[in-house]
């Protein structure tokens, strides 16, 4: 199954709830999260995923990792399974761990 725009994604599971990498399945993102949010999110989740391999300090990077499980939180990709809740509250899901992960740094304080 391609991904929108043609671009051909890993292979999903028929239910489209799990994609399938060399042999393992892994949660699909929430397909219809709009891409304002998307888009950020998974900006929010590549610079924690780059930062991790960089970083020497243990609470740093466990900083970044909290910043990863937010990111895959508004995804869908972790916590509660999009597929067993309400749109509107997949969407709010979504808005609500984007907002945190704006207002919050690294070190997990308030952003100035």
């Amino acid at each position: 199954m391609g991904q929108p725009g043609g671009d051909e994604g890993p292979e999903r599971t028929p239910d489209g709830r799990y994609i399938v990498v060399r042999g393992r399945r892994w949660r699909a993102t929430d397909p219809d999260l709009a891409e304002e949010i998307t888009g950020p999110l998974r900006s929010e989740l590549g610079r924690a995923r780059s930062a991790i391999g960089r970083s020497q300090d243990p609470d740093e990077v466990r900083a970044w990792r909290d910043r990863v499980q937010l990111a895959k939180e508004g995804l869908g990709e972790r916590g509660e399974a999009w597929w067993e809740m309400g749109p509107a509250d997949r969407a709010e899901r979504a808005r609500e761990r984007l907002d945190r992960l704006r207002s919050t740094d690294v070190t997990g304080c308030s952003a100035p």
